[in-house]
């Protein structure tokens, strides 16, 4: 189980947490880890950009992940420290399996994250969500 968002303060702290719960399938979690206003982009999405606004909003985008039949795992992450003490730039490469067929393939991720008071405001998602949608079918 994923720490209790509340008690993380670091930015890297905060993205470790969410990662995990996201990898892990916490779903119920995952969206504990925004501010209530935060801002959500993936411009890689298709056929247009993504972008989710308020902890609502991102709460139903993952709820709609929890039926995906997909495994991931998080390999290979760096974090990425700046001189804004609220922002770091995360990488990392998920292995995916698809469970209803075994089909496997690596997605490769760049998160910029911006973190406030132990929550996530604002994040650009670089990846392509819709590869892992046509890859559950």
């Amino acid at each position: 189980m994923t720490k209790n968002p509340a008690t993380l303060r670091s930015p890297r702290a905060v993205f470790e947490a969410q990662l995990r719960a996201v990898t892990g399938k916490e779903w119920d979690t995952v969206s504990q880890f925004y501010a209530e206003d935060a801002v959500v982009e993936q411009p890689y999405a298709k056929p247009q950009e993504l972008r989710l606004v308020g902890r609502g909003e991102i709460e139903r985008h993952f709820a709609g992940a929890a039926g995906l039949p997909l495994d991931m795992h998080a390999r290979d992450l760096v974090v990425h420290e700046t001189t804004d003490p609220e922002l770091i730039v995360a990488e990392c490469d998920y292995d995916v399996t698809v469970t209803t067929n075994g089909r496997q393939f690596t997605m490769h991720n760049i998160f910029v994250v911006r973190v406030r008071d132990g929550r996530i405001v604002w994040s650009r998602d670089y990846h392509d969500p819709t590869m892992l949608a046509l890859a559950a079918g």
